[in-house]
């Protein structure tokens, strides 16, 4: 499979035709790295630009749909967004001082302890203190075995990979899982009437595709929320809902929450809120691990049954499937697991992607499923099921066909693609949306507000 948008669109079900509409600015310095990141990139914001324009064509009742530009230096600044975030001049903190690589007796093990509750377990795990420094976990962990220490920190609930060639990958049976899967899933679990979207003003500026659409977000690190601030740029109604006791981290939800409402409830404790929530919701992006929401009911069937014509969106770090699907993962674990670290840099050295690029090329395409989802809809009515996993578009990135190279534009550096705006949280220099179409959106309508400032109700 080829890594371009051409291939992209095809995975969510598009009229190859339309992939005329697109037009490409190429800056081969952006991204740079050993594996074709930036031609993923630039795929899966291509075809989520593409599959907005298509629904803003279908609502606003255009001949044709309008054209999409997508710029290699916007897209570059998007897809390493956390990074160029300041919060009243502070630049975040990426992350923790046990979230990193670790010598083991035969190798290397990565660990993610960003989160409290992470760090506890990692370090419960060890048999270590709750105030154990770095150098005492590195001695800890210089005791085992990589996949002594993977298995040991999961089974206590936490998060170690260790590093793996792309044979040892491969041969791994998690892997084969994978590789069997399309790169987006897509499903029409219930019968319902056609949906139908209010119009839209065909002159409206800016034309926002998702207009009068509610999203109901409940979704964490990193490619959900790329997902559904995707959505609240086009115009919807996004509230995200956590739990009260796993607070995000506030530069995370800084850069990630733009045009959303934050908003907490208690599942277990009062679940008529959610039920009146999912009453008049059109779509529910969901990014814990499978599994882990179904005990409240919120499995995708489960949703469902109660809401029938809903979109129901999934990503999860490892699939829905085979012996780690029920595991926690992050992009950065991905990578270290499917021989991404070992490729850009060596088993003895590991290193890393320029960016998150597995979180955000799958959060685009997430978005992208949402939107092809209900242009669907419009036209034949149905529910729909759409899943997305990181290490699928690290099967995709690895795998996958790199095009030819070609010559394009200078790139001097992000600053053109970046932006300061003021809010709640005080003034964010941010990366502008990359997503854009003749007459779409060229920013985000709101800044974040501070995390769980929000009611859990619908405006």
């Amino acid at each position: 499979m080829a890594i371009d948008i051409e291939s992209a669109w095809t995975a969510l079900g598009g009229d190859p035709a339309l992939v005329s509409r697109v037009t490409t600015v190429e800056r081969p310095g952006t991204l740079p790295a050993r594996l074709p990141v930036r031609e993923l990139a630039r795929a899966c914001v291509g075809a989520c630009a593409l599959a907005a324009a298509e629904l803003a064509a279908r609502r606003a009742g255009f001949a044709e749909v309008p054209e999409v530009r997508v710029d290699d230096g916007a897209v570059a600044a998007a897809f390493l967004s956390e990074r160029h975030l300041l919060v009243g001049g502070r630049a975040p903190v990426a992350f923790a001082p046990l979230s990193r690589f670790w010598r083991t007796t035969d190798g290397w093990v990565r660990t993610h302890a960003n989160y409290p509750h992470h760090q506890a377990r990692l370090l419960g795990a060890l048999d270590l203190p709750a105030d154990a420094s770095a150098d005492t976990v590195a001695a800890r962990l210089a005791e085992h075995t990589a996949r002594e220490a993977e298995e040991a920190v999961y089974a206590a609930g936490g998060l170690a990979v260790a590093l793996r060639t792309p044979t040892e990958w491969q041969a791994h049976e998690q892997a084969a899982e994978v590789a069997a899967r399309p790169l987006i899933e897509r499903e029409r679990p219930t019968t319902a009437p056609t949906r139908v979207l209010a119009p839209l003003d065909p002159a409206a500026a800016p034309l926002l595709p998702a207009a009068g659409l509610r999203v109901l977000d409940l979704t964490r690190v990193l490619a959900g929320p790329v997902a559904t601030r995707t959505l609240a740029l086009l115009g919807a109604d996004v509230l995200r809902v956590d739990a009260p006791w796993l607070p995000e981290l506030p530069d995370l939800h800084a850069d990630t929450g733009f045009g959303k409402r934050s908003a907490t409830l208690d599942l277990s404790a009062v679940p008529g809120t959610f039920e009146e929530l999912l009453a008049s919701a059109d779509v529910v992006v969901t990014g814990y691990r499978p599994g882990a929401l179904d005990r409240f009911g919120l499995s995708p069937k489960a949703l469902s049954a109660r809401r029938p014509g809903l979109v129901v969106a999934q990503v999860s770090a490892w699939g829905a499937y085979g012996p780690w699907g029920a595991r926690r993962g992050f992009d950065s674990l991905v990578q270290v697991a499917t021989g991404i670290a070992a490729t850009e840099g060596s088993a003895e050295r590991p290193g890393a992607l320029p960016a998150q690029a597995l979180d955000h090329g799958t959060g685009y395409l997430l978005a992208a499923a949402v939107l092809r989802a209900l242009t669907e809809q419009s036209y034949d009515g149905g529910g729909r099921f759409v899943r997305l996993a990181l290490a699928r578009t690290a099967h995709w990135l690895t795998d996958g066909i790199r095009p030819a190279s070609a010559s394009g534009a200078p790139y001097e550096g992000p600053e053109a693609w970046l932006a300061e705006t003021d809010g709640p949280l005080g003034r964010l220099r941010h990366a502008r949306p990359p997503v854009a179409f003749a007459g779409g959106p060229a920013g985000y309508a709101r800044p974040p507000v501070p995390w769980a400032s929000d009611s859990a109700r619908w405006r």
